[in-house]
């Protein structure tokens, strides 16, 4: 699932997998401590059934690793980008396309090797302005490439406008 901010890419995603017994939905991304950030999470958190599990981990290969079999919701790749460079603190690095590099393969490969059910929520970010920032730029690249490697070894992408969908 791919779109902008607030597109509808989570419902939609989170509704594949509404019939599944067990869901672990990975939450990849940053902590923050503020009351808005707080309240996306609650919203998203109403919104799934009881019965799926939740696993908040950064490091993604980790996280599949430990649901292996499972149907999995990953949201989302943009968030899970952020965290991996905080982590790393690649941000202001001339240098950051090597770690990134690997980082975005070691998540590949997790995913190639997962043995369920994986939907992954990713954001486009490409499609505005040139961000005024280096680290709004370095963050609109490293996101364009996760979201092409990711998309060649998915089945299937989709593209989610105003809550609507288009299969790509």
């Amino acid at each position: 699932m791919t779109g902008g901010v607030r597109s509808g890419k989570s419902a939609h995603a989170e509704s594949l997998l509404a019939a599944a017994p067990a869901v672990a939905y990975i939450a990849p991304g940053p902590r923050y401590d503020d009351a808005d950030w707080a309240d996306r999470i609650a919203a998203h958190q109403r919104r799934r059934p009881a019965h799926w599990t939740t696993v908040e981990d950064t490091d993604l290969p980790r996280a599949l690793a430990g649901v292996s079999g499972d149907a999995v919701l990953v949201d989302c790749l943009g968030t899970w980008l952020t965290a991996r460079f905080d982590d790393l603190d690649l941000w202001e690095r001339r240098d950051w396309q090597q770690p990134f590099g690997e980082m975005l393969e070691a998540a590949l490969a997790a995913v190639r090797g997962h043995g369920g059910d994986l939907v992954v929520v990713t954001n486009e970010v490409g499609l505005g302005v040139v961000p005024e920032h280096r680290s709004g730029r370095v963050f609109r690249d490293a996101l364009g490439w996760t979201n092409q490697r990711f998309a060649e070894i998915f089945d299937d992408v989709t593209l989610v406008i105003s809550g609507r969908t288009l299969a790509l």
